[in-house]
């Protein structure tokens, strides 16, 4: 199982230098609106190749819409080695607490 964080947490988190946020989110939905400093890297892509993109000594925090995408591909990664964290509720949940 990955670790799961919600936005407040997050946001506590986001003037960290060196943090690693992914968005997972279609390209799309990534240039509408993302977390600052989030890269975008589809799901698809990161299951299809990790070791292009991710490194086993880094931590990485997920993000989708809603949580449910982002939470099943930390358990994926998680399995193969990867220090991942999914971001409860996703990028709508972010935009809902910025309102």
């Amino acid at each position: 199982m990955c670790n799961k964080i919600d936005i407040y947490e997050l946001k506590k988190l986001l003037n960290e230098k060196n943090l690693n946020l992914i968005d997972i989110r279609d390209n799309y939905s990534y240039l509408s609106g993302t977390i600052e400093n989030a890269i975008n890297i589809s799901s698809n892509t990161l299951i299809e190749n990790p070791s292009k993109y991710l490194d086993k000594n880094k931590k990485y925090y997920i993000f989708c819409n809603h949580g449910s995408s982002s939470e099943f591909l930390c358990n994926y990664l998680t399995k193969l080695g990867y220090d991942t964290t999914s971001i409860i509720g996703g990028y709508n949940s972010y935009i809902k607490d910025n309102k």
